[in-house]
């Protein structure tokens, strides 16, 4: 049996654009998939900060270092240039596997730079 496990999160991700025209996808700077761990062409899930809406496409890789975050095609119905976004990667993973498994978590700030990297989020008090 498989448990879907959270694999790799960007937090706070600045949408730059939102390219109806496009053919659908989310362009990430390629540095921040490679620092992310998530590869281009996987399947992510976009939760959009700013209005609510959740959806799942896939990434495709934009020019490195240039802190794009292109919400294409169809979805490009669900953000739009400057909304905050989270975008997360799953994995499944067997019992074994778990017992080692951390996530990457990347936290950005405007312009979409790298705040920190962690692979743990803080319990949440009461």
């Amino acid at each position: 049996m498989l448990t879907t496990m959270l694999k790799a999160k960007l937090h706070r991700a600045h949408v730059t654009h939102s390219e109806l025209g496009y053919e659908g996808s989310c362009a990430i700077d390629g540095k921040l998939l490679e620092l992310a761990g998530i590869r281009e062409y996987e399947q992510i899930e976009i939760y959009n900060v700013t209005n609510g809406n959740r959806f799942t496409t896939y990434a495709i890789r934009a020019e490195d270092g240039s802190g794009v975050i292109s919400v294409n095609g169809a979805a490009a119905h669900k953000a739009d240039p400057e909304d905050i976004i989270i975008i997360c990667a799953y994995t499944g993973l067997t019992a074994a596997e778990l017992e080692s498994f951390k996530p990457t978590l990347v936290y950005l700030e405007e312009g979409n730079r790298v705040a920190r990297v962690g692979n743990t989020i803080p319990t949440q008090a009461a």
